[in-house]
């Protein structure tokens, strides 16, 4: 089965590991961020290598984010960097294909433990499958 599973950060998470420190988020050393690069490319490597690894990426900024919703009157209304420095965003993503959810449970343990300056704060990894198609929509009864 597949999965969807989600590091989370903050605008302030961003500003620290460029080196400009918040009330929300400590400064990153270099030696900070070479040794979380190396962390997460070696779970890259590793599902690579286990043929459990369909996709991963990081993800820009919630201060690059854009917002693009239907208005009043039909009118687009388009907001830029639309949340707080301090709310909680997804930051990167793997799409795995895992035998079980255990599997990808395991993987999201060892992706908790990414080395991190003190006093970076402990967000949790999201894990949620993927929709093989509309079978897999589950129906609730009426209420």
């Amino acid at each position: 089965m597949k999965y969807l599973v989600v590091v989370q950060g903050t605008q302030a998470d961003y500003e620290g590991m460029r080196g400009r420190a918040t009330p929300h988020a400590p400064v990153w050393s270099e030696d900070d961020l070479k040794s979380m690069y190396a962390y997460m490319g070696a779970i890259n490597a590793e599902l690579a290598e286990t043929g459990e690894l369909v996709d991963a990426q990081g993800l820009a900024e919630p201060a690059r984010i854009r917002l693009v919703t239907c208005g009043a009157q039909g009118r687009t209304v388009i907001v830029d960097d639309p949340y707080d420095v301090v709310e909680v965003l997804p930051a990167g993503y793997w799409v795995l294909d895992c035998a079980s959810l255990e599997r990808v449970t395991e993987i999201a343990e060892r992706v908790t433990r990414c080395p991190a300056p003190d006093g970076v704060p402990d967000l949790p990894v999201v894990i949620r499958p993927l929709l093989d198609g509309a079978d897999d929509i589950q129906t609730t009864p009426d209420r």
